[in-house]
Order: structure tokens, then C-alpha cells, then sequence
């Protein structure tokens, strides 16, 4: 299992880097949901989410580019480690240089992007900080499916079953950052704790692009599927004990599998896309 799961992560890597940029000069609509940075989460109402399509033309420029720059970064169109700067991706966006550098300025708060010698470059894996944010977010998490199993109601839940549910359609990587995937910052909303919520999210952003490398493989988004519902089952139950251990062992499954993927794709990415220390990743 592990093995094919990686398998398949490098073809889709492979796809990723050789598929051709974004068509000069063009902002397509994207019929994803992009995540508001400061608002609720709450799955029962998810205010956090603007889906964009119709209304996309009616959407801030800045928020627009910043929408297809993380996109293309999530799905390796733009590799880590690649050098790039504002006249770049004023011309493959089609955007001026405001709206980009409030894009990048975004980016790099979220650690997909860094500044460089000359212009920024998108961030490359920085391996040891991964795993610092997986220790990190396993000790965040099971403290907040403890609290999420005495505090969270029956709509509550069902709505985020709901949302698990539907989202298994969700294959892309820009509608997978933005929707909010992630049943694991729902559940921690649903400790009704705004710091534990917090940090949860800020874990997730943080390793959002690595996941995407195991996440892209239909049998690994089926079995996380089948966790996630057996974590709702549980705090559904109130086992703040079980779901504290089934949590543990997801995050662990999950470390596991994103280290050996981007450990199998250090010869496609090459030396740029990784760096070793405490730099940001």
C-alpha cells in the first residue's frame, strides 16, 4: 500500500511539473471555495467560505491572484525552490503589481513562499520543520477532540459529516486548501476553543502542500476518508479517549506516508526543492 501510494505520488508529480503554465494573460474562475483568514470555521454555517464562479469577477484582484498563485503552488505547477519575482507573475497572471505583492505578502505568511537574493521563490520542503509541525500538531489536535467530544452538538456534527461526505469528490488541490478539507480544523472548531482551533489551522496550512503529495492518490483520500468518519463517530460517542488515540495514529500514518513521498521525490524536484535547518518551509 505504502509503496503504490508513493508510486502514484511521483507520476503525479511528474504530470504537475511538465503541465504547461497558466495561459499568459488570463484569470479563469475557479468553482472552488477560498478560505477567509480570521473568520469562523464552524462547519454548521462555514461563513469562512466564498465560493467563487459567478461572482469572481466581483472578487479584490489581490484576492483573485492569490487564489491561482497558491493553486498552482499546491499542485506543483510551481516547483519548490523555484526562483520567481513580481514582473514574472505580473505576466502570467495578468495581473498589475499591487495585487501581486498583497498576494505574495500572504504567501509567504503562509510559508509557501520566500524571499530570495533577487525576488522570492516558492518555498522548498524543509523536512525537519515538517516533522516538528507533525509532533506540534498531534499534541494540539488530541487535546481538542477531547474537548470536541463534551462540547460539540448533534447539528454540529452532522454537518460536518456532511461536508466530509461531499468532499471526497474534491480532488483538486485549490478546492482542497480552500474548502477546507481538512476534517481535522473542523474538529478542532468543534473543541469551541479559538486558540486550539487556531493552531490546528496554522498546522495545516503549514503542511497543506505536503500532504497534497499523499492526498492526491485516490486509495490514500478513501482511507483517510473512513478515519475521518471514525473520528466523528467517536466524538459523536463522547470517547474522548479513543478519539484522542484514533487521531494519534492518523496524524502518525500520515506523517509517515508524507516523509517517504517527498523523500521519493527529491530526484524530480532536485537540490532547490529541499533545504535542511530551521528555515521556513
Amino acid at each position: 500500500m505504502a509503496l503504490s501510494v508513493i508510486w502514484v505520488c511521483c507520476r503525479l508529480i511528474q504530470e504537475a511539473l511538465f503541465k504547461p503554465p497558466l495561459e499568459r494573460g488570463r484569470l479563469p474562475c475557479r468553482n472552488g471555495l477560498v478560505y477567509r483568514r480570521g473568520m469562523s470555521k464552524s462547519p454548521a454555517t462555514a461563513p469562512h467560505l466564498h465560493r467563487t464562479g459567478q461572482n469572481d469577477r466581483e472578487q479584490p484582484l489581490g484576492a483573485r491572484a492569490l487564489t491561482l498563485i497558491r493553486g498552482d503552488i499546491l499542485a506543483l505547477r510551481l516547483a519548490p525552490g523555484e526562483a520567481t519575482s513580481e514582473r514574472l507573475l505580473e505576466a502570467a497572471y495578468g495581473v498589475s503589481r499591487t495585487p501581486i505583492r498583497q498576494a505574495l505578502a500572504e504567501l509567504i505568511r503562509e510559508g509557501l513562499v520566500v524571499r530570495a537574493e533577487r525576488g522570492y521563490a516558492i518555498a522548498p520542503f524543509d523536512l525537519r520543520q515538517l516533522e516538528e509541525i507533525f509532533e506540534y500538531r498531534e499534541v494540539v489536535e488530541t487535546a481538542a477532540i477531547r474537548m470536541a467530544c463534551g462540547r460539540a452538538t448533534p447539528a454540529e456534527l452532522d454537518a460536518l459529516q456532511e461536508a466530509v461526505d461531499r468532499s471526497l469528490g474534491d480532488s483538486t488541490p485549490e478546492s482542497w486548501f480552500a474548502a477546507g478539507l481538512d476534517v481535522h480544523v473542523w474538529l478542532a472548531e468543534l473543541s469551541h476553543n479559538r486558540f486550539l482551533r487556531d493552531a490546528v489551522q496554522d498546522c495545516v496550512n503549514r503542511t497543506i502542500r505536503a500532504r497534497w503529495l499523499v492526498a492526491s492518490s485516490p486509495p490514500a483520500r478513501a482511507a483517510a476518508h473512513r478515519e475521518h468518519n471514525a473520528m466523528i463517530a467517536l466524538v459523536r460517542q463522547g470517547d474522548a479517549e479513543a478519539a484522542a488515540e484514533a487521531v494519534r495514529r492518523h496524524t502518525r500514518d500520515v506523517r509517515t506516508q508524507v516523509m517517504q513521498a517527498l523523500e521519493a521525490s527529491r530526484r524530480l524536484f532536485g537540490a532547490r526543492g529541499f533545504v535542511s535547518g530551521d528555515s521556513a518551509a
